[in-house]
């Protein structure tokens, strides 16, 4: 059996004496409280606090619990600061590609729309912020389900919205593996007769998915006439994704 990582212990220690103490503390109480050299307890405390687990105090300099603890609860990131932070990539990515652009968050089993950038053009259309997307019918729904972190696979037959939806589970099985393999999700005409999306994860701090961003629209304007996407719309939708990962903390990938 491997051993435990010390580093990892060692930063639940420090997580536990804040969570346990006067609220604030400074280095060389928590140094001596854990018997640590104050070299090693400032390394700790400085990716506690990159990551957001651990605050400092300006004026005191004593540590505290950070804001992202609260979060671990109920979704690793808000869903403000996840759309506050695509804001400035979807924007263009809807004016490069042509096409509408949402960004989603995984919520209570479905596919929440927290940003929507429409088509650039003139036609009607509706903001879809706010609406709920099946996770096996739609691109941004498979990134979010390949890459959770835990809950089985839906082991009952799935719901069908045109003939082209994915119905069992073998075969959803399947294809979430194949977008962990690519990197990218593709539905096309699986959720709406006539449209296609294409889309990519958003990561965060250790490499995370915390949400994924798309495009949609008309099948033929995503799709090719075999049903494959369109290599440079995959390209603008990755650059996308990444370029929000790097804001969010994730390591260049």
């Amino acid at each position: 059996m491997p051993g435990t990582v010390q580093s990892i212990e060692r930063a639940a220690a420090i997580l536990r004496l804040l969570a346990g103490g006067p609220g604030h503390l400074a280095l060389g109480d928590i140094a001596r409280s854990l018997d640590l050299a104050k070299g090693t307890t400032h390394g700790i405390l400085r990716t506690l606090q990159h990551v957001g687990f651990v605050a400092q105090d300006r004026a005191s300099g004593h540590y505290k619990l950070g804001p992202a603890l609260p979060h671990l609860g109920s979704g690793y990131l808000d869903v403000n600061e996840l759309r506050s932070r695509s804001i400035n990539w979807a924007d263009p990515l809807a004016a490069r590609t042509g096409e509408s652009v949402r960004i989603g968050a995984l919520r209570d089993g479905q596919a929440l729309v927290v940003h929507h950038v429409f088509r650039p053009d003139d036609t009607f259309q509706i903001l879809g912020v706010g609406a709920t997307l099946p996770l096996h019918a739609t691109a941004i729904g498979k990134v979010l389900l390949a890459y959770r972190a835990t809950g089985p696979e839906p082991a009952e037959a799935l719901d069908r919205f045109t003939r082209r939806t994915i119905r069992t589970p073998r075969a959803l099985a399947a294809e979430l593996q194949q977008v962990r393999d690519n990197g990218w999700s593709l539905e096309a005409e699986e959720m709406t007769p006539g449209t296609a999306s294409v889309a990519a994860p958003i990561r965060g701090y250790g490499g995370l998915v915390v949400g994924a961003i798309g495009i949609n629209g008309l099948v033929e304007r995503i799709c090719d006439s075999r049903y494959r996407p369109h290599r440079h719309l995959v390209a603008y939708v990755r650059d996308a994704a990444r370029a929000i990962s790097r804001e969010l903390g994730a390591a260049r990938r």
